[in-house]
């Protein structure tokens, strides 16, 4: 039995590397209908069951949606499939709560980062055969830390999978017998290159990766090596929390 899978990203290089992943992570027999926008997306939606997946025929069995995109967001179609039978999986560059939460209470199903690698992003998506939500690392680490109510900015040593067998509502996570031990973070902020300070200074001030990617003359997913660099020296795991150890280091 075909399974059809719908991936909505405006990235033509991103849509393609999503593709393959998908394609990797599961044997069976697959459909994948790309959507670079918000309206295709809802066209391909209405042709396979409409919004609660009811109506029409064959409805797709797992999505792909980023969030930011030409004509929107992509978690105003996560509230409106909010009863649509399919496995929603967010697929962003955005690790910060301002994205991570509202797409969760809209009805994601896992939250992906793009700037991981192909085997991680498989790994993850391969859960889902096991009942388990996808996680990237770095947003299981988050939304640990988020319900441990650890200070922002420290981290503590967790297995990303801990989640998996959970979900995601706080009344579902065990509150721990003791508080988690806290890390100091290293001042590594001197290892980071010229060019990793440049694309850190653009993300402190808020522009795209699209539009750091043009500012700078380079691919954007070069862009996302740099942020991905920015974060492992820095110990963070979003660009507001980049943005606010730039400030205190006065690297911007």
């Amino acid at each position: 039995m075909t399974v059809k899978v719908l991936i909505l990203e405006d990235n033509p290089v991103a849509r393609s590397f999503l593709c393959r992943v998908v394609r990797e992570s599961f044997s069976d027999a697959h459909h994948i209908t790309e959507a670079g926008d918000l309206e295709t997306a809802r066209k391909h939606v209405a042709l396979a069951g409409g919004p609660t997946g009811l109506h029409g025929t064959d409805p797709y069995k797992l999505m792909l949606v980023d969030l930011e995109l030409p004509d929107g967001n992509g978690i105003e179609l996560l509230a409106e499939l909010s009863q649509y039978p399919a496995t929603k999986v967010v697929t962003t560059l955005y690790s910060d709560d301002d994205h991570l939460f509202p797409a969760l209470q809209c009805g994601a199903d896992g939250y992906l980062l793009k700037e991981d690698r192909f085997e991680v992003l498989v790994e993850e998506l391969q859960k889902i055969v096991r009942g388990q939500p996808p996680l990237s690392p770095a947003i299981a680490r988050r939304l640990l830390q988020h319900f441990r109510q650890v200070p922002p900015g420290e981290t503590v040593i967790t297995d990303p999978g801990f989640l998996g067998n959970t979900g995601f509502g706080a009344s579902s996570v065990p509150s721990p017998t003791s508080r988690p031990v806290p890390i100091e973070r290293p001042p590594e902020t001197e290892r980071l290159t010229p060019r990793e300070t440049e694309v850190l200074t653009y993300l402190s001030k808020g522009f795209t990766i699209k539009e750091i990617a043009s500012l700078m003359g380079i691919k954007w997913f070069t862009v996302n090596d740099h942020i991905k660099s920015i974060y492992k020296k820095l110990n963070v795991s979003s660009r507001a929390e980049a943005a606010v150890l730039a400030s205190k280091q006065g690297l911007v």
